[in-house]
């Protein structure tokens, strides 16, 4: 019989009991974030000092690296002591918070991806009007319009869950705060929240999806009227690395907040770490690797931090 009074903090249950599976999801969680931190400070790195990366495109992909830092450092850094802790305990006043920063993060992302479907749309189906229509002055406006969004959207959840009132079990099946889990544990009516949810979730959600993906439709009818192998190849190739990112993340959104809770099926803290914890690393990788400017850039940058490098410890040697 659980107390009839709310409940003033919360025990992650986070990932694995298993001592060896412990210590090897720690190692492999950390070298992650390392790889997450390292990966995505070098592309925000070689845009701001490289003069050819500085356009619309690479201004909204070092916008992308900075959410994949700051979403990564809401959880993995928590996750990453949680391993060694017995009582894996949180604040309801920090649970909530966490809960705030990881959706204004992820909704930000969401919308930012739309923003980046629709510069991909101008550059290729307008390259005429391209350098007009998305003047600097527009990209600074549409990436304070996509914070904006992002920081209303996870305000208006995580207000909702304030009048929530927990009173029954208190363990989350999670290594962090995700709006679903709380629901979940809620000993009030959920219809209210749920609603606002489907709705007002559901309509900015769906409005974010549209302006993602319908762009390609047209990208794709457009570059398939160039006559020529190599300039369909080189049309296509400048968006390849946002429609990969863009896929990975819907499905693994999808999965997410959407998968199944049954007895025979429920996912939920893997998918949860795939989503927390892999998403973020895998956007440097995929632009390194499909992106041909990019991958110069970082090649430029890190042969000048290498020649830097060697250049100061030889330095310490001779003095």
């Amino acid at each position: 019989m659980y107390n009839s009074t709310s409940l003033s903090e919360f025990l992650l249950l986070g990932l694995v009991d298993s001592f060896i599976a412990r210590h090897f999801l720690f190692l492999l969680c950390l070298l992650i974030y390392i790889l997450t931190l390292t990966g995505n400070l070098s592309v925000l790195s070689v845009i701001i000092t490289d003069v050819r990366l500085q356009t619309p495109m690479y201004f909204f992909l070092s916008n992308l690296a900075i959410l994949d830092i700051a979403s990564s450092t809401t959880t993995v850094p928590r996750l990453l002591s949680d391993f060694f802790r017995e009582k894996k305990s949180i604040s309801k006043t920090h649970c909530i918070l966490q809960l705030f920063f990881f959706l204004t993060f992820i909704s930000t992302e969401t919308f930012l991806l739309a923003a980046m479907s629709f510069d991909r749309y101008t550059a290729i189906c307008h390259p005429l009007h391209y350098t007009e229509i998305m003047q600097w002055k527009v990209c600074i406006q549409v990436l304070v319009a996509v914070w904006v969004v992002g920081i209303l959207y996870s305000l208006l959840y995580t207000l909702s869950t304030l009048n929530l009132s927990f009173c029954g079990p208190n363990n989350i099946q999670n290594f962090f705060c995700d709006l679903r889990q709380l629901l979940e544990l809620s000993c009030n009516s959920n219809f209210l929240n749920i609603l606002l949810i489907f709705l007002f979730g559901g309509v900015l959600g769906l409005t974010a999806f549209l302006i993602t993906f319908l762009p390609y439709i047209k990208i794709l009818m457009t570059v398939l009227k160039i006559k020529t192998t190599e300039g369909r190849t080189k049309a296509f190739s400048t968006c390849t690395s946002h429609l990969t990112i863009v896929l990975i993340f819907y499905s693994t959104s999808a999965i997410n907040y959407f998968h199944p809770n049954t007895s025979h099926f429920s996912p939920g803290r893997h998918v949860s770490l795939v989503y927390a914890v892999f998403v973020p690393v895998l956007n440097p990788l995929v632009y390194s690797l499909r992106n041909n400017d990019l991958n110069r850039g970082l090649h430029t940058y890190f042969r000048l931090l290498a020649s830097w490098s060697a250049h100061n410890i030889h330095k310490k040697i001779v003095h």
